[in-house]
């Protein structure tokens, strides 16, 4: 088992938000947290025009007043901060290694217009298998909730029939646990394309269809269900988009959890449709789990 939480700081507040979202996080799983700064010099786009030392002495000063604000919200948690001299992304990818869970900060446009995803935060998402979170201002547990509290609100988790989810759902019920509020799945599915040639459909067709998907969706959940008896669970079986569903789904829940297949091509890895999707309009902050 991974026994800290890592969360990335650059003096922004998108990155502030994060670390106290992660601060929060590492009190529930009762375990150390990590502020982690990279310095990308001599391109680091933060502070042009000064010297490496100034550089060095700035992102010290970023990391020393992370870790002091969090303290005086978390007085027994432990904080270690980190500062490297490397690609950022590369940088906390490698950072995620040892870790159960990093948290980046994200810029939020509020409202369905959901979050700006920089390039070192979709960089790092596709380059760990380590579950990632990214959380903009607006979900500062801090700013909402007042210090130290944790919220109630739903965790909302997409799952897809088609797909091992273990480790997004492990991911999902676990969180659930901790924070003592319900969980509900989403799926979204679209009939067969063989079924646009048939002149006469039958609508008791996709009735048929919809039901037995949901049958299978209760089949996925119900290990899961037994191994956490306490958390309440629900889900929702649409015909449609499950990207559109899941970002509907995310006003006012806690947190969106999405799987994001592991695959390599020549081009690298990527983000699946569903998983960017989210990412970029989602209203909550967002949990991108690397499974199969």
């Amino acid at each position: 088992m991974k026994h800290h939480v890592t969360a990335g700081v650059d003096g922004s507040p998108e990155s502030r938000a994060a670390a106290r979202w992660a601060a929060r996080e590492a009190v529930l799983r009762q375990v150390p947290l990590r502020l982690v700064h990279a310095v990308d010099w001599p391109l680091d786009p933060v502070l042009p025009g000064l010297g490496h030392q100034n550089v060095d002495r700035w992102a010290d000063q970023a990391l020393t007043e992370a870790a002091q604000e969090l303290h005086g919200r978390h007085q027994n948690l432990d904080i270690t901060t980190r500062c490297l001299t490397a690609r950022p992304a590369a940088a906390l990818a490698a950072e995620a290694a040892d870790a159960g869970l990093l948290v980046l900060g994200s810029r939020g446009l509020g409202g369905l217009a959901g979050f700006i995803v920089g390039s070192v935060a979709m960089s790092t998402v596709v380059a760990t298998d380590t579950p990632v979170v990214l959380v903009r201002v607006a979900d500062d547990p801090e700013d909402s909730d007042g210090p130290g509290t944790v919220s109630n609100a739903e965790i909302v988790v997409g799952v897809d029939i088609h797909e091992a989810c273990d480790r997004v759902l492990t991911f999902a019920f676990e969180e659930a646990a901790r924070r003592g509020c319900p969980l509900r799945a989403v799926h979204g599915w679209k009939m067969p394309a063989a079924y646009s040639y048939v002149p006469f459909f039958d609508p008791d067709n996709e009735r048929d269809i919809g039901r037995s998907v949901t049958h299978m969706v209760d089949d996925m959940l119900l290990p899961w269900q037994h191994k956490f008896p306490g958390v309440s669970v629900s889900h929702n079986v649409f015909i449609g988009s499950a990207d559109e569903h899941l970002v509907r789904a995310s006003q006012g829940a806690g947190l969106i959890v999405v799987g994001r297949h592991v695959r390599r091509s020549p081009l690298g890895a990527h983000l699946g449709s569903v998983a960017h999707a989210v990412l970029h309009h989602a209203a909550a902050p967002v949990a991108v789990i690397a499974h199969g």
